[in-house]
């Protein structure tokens, strides 16, 4: 079930990186985030009732808060015009609580790449943070690539490949990531520090324009 989740994760941050570039309107945006932020609260408080007080099984589960009450968040704020800030200092929490469970991934669970995948969203709602808490505007394009490449990144793949049963050798998946995180993110600050801001189909600063 956390995989299917973890799909529509992929289309929201797609959506949203959309959205920062200008491709997407705001309030349509919106409505996907409300259904996506639904699912990702529906899914943990499913998979903690049904893991019978496995401790293991609640702190995997319990992550997924995190993006839910994010897009929830986005959602209900560009439908209502509210101002980013809340959203941008939610992010920061975020940020912290995912090296957090990077750090489980690594140490408790074994799990190299879904370890390496969650500095990649650590990574991710630190931009958040500095865009929409701090309104570093200029941040705007860069994030908008960011979070539509982690959408397929760490979503959609890694989704399709476990539920498809083709997620094997996850050390190297998680040396791959590394690496192509790594490269990819440094070579598109300089090719997106001084592009032209989008057009006005994205949010203005004062309002809450992104997430995942």
């Amino acid at each position: 079930m956390g995989n299917v989740g973890l799909l529509f994760v992929g289309a929201v941050l797609f959506i949203n990186g959309m959205l920062l570039l200008g491709k997407v309107d705001a309030k349509a945006a919106a409505v996907f985030n409300l259904f996506v932020g639904a699912l990702q609260v529906l899914t943990p408080t499913y998979l903690i009732f049904a893991a019978v007080g496995d401790p293991g099984a609640i702190l995997a589960a319990s992550g997924i808060y995190l993006f839910g009450f994010t897009y929830l968040y986005v959602g209900v704020g560009l439908l209502a015009g509210l101002d980013s800030t809340g959203v941008g200092y939610y992010s920061l929490f975020v940020a912290v609580a995912a090296l957090g469970y990077s750090f489980v991934n690594f140490r408790l669970f074994r799990d190299n790449a879904f370890g390496v995948i969650w500095l990649y969203w650590a990574f991710l709602w630190f931009l958040f943070f500095l865009l929409l808490g701090l309104k570093l505007d200029r941040l705007r394009i860069y994030t908008g690539w960011v979070t539509a490449i982690q959408g397929w990144v760490t979503g959609v793949i890694p989704a399709a490949l476990l539920l498809s049963g083709y997620w094997v050798n996850p050390n190297a998946t998680a040396i791959a990531l590394a690496v192509f995180g790594v490269v990819v993110f440094a070579a598109l600050w300089p090719l997106t520090r001084n592009s032209r801001q989008p057009a006005p189909a994205a949010p203005p600063a004062g309002s809450v324009g992104a997430p995942t």
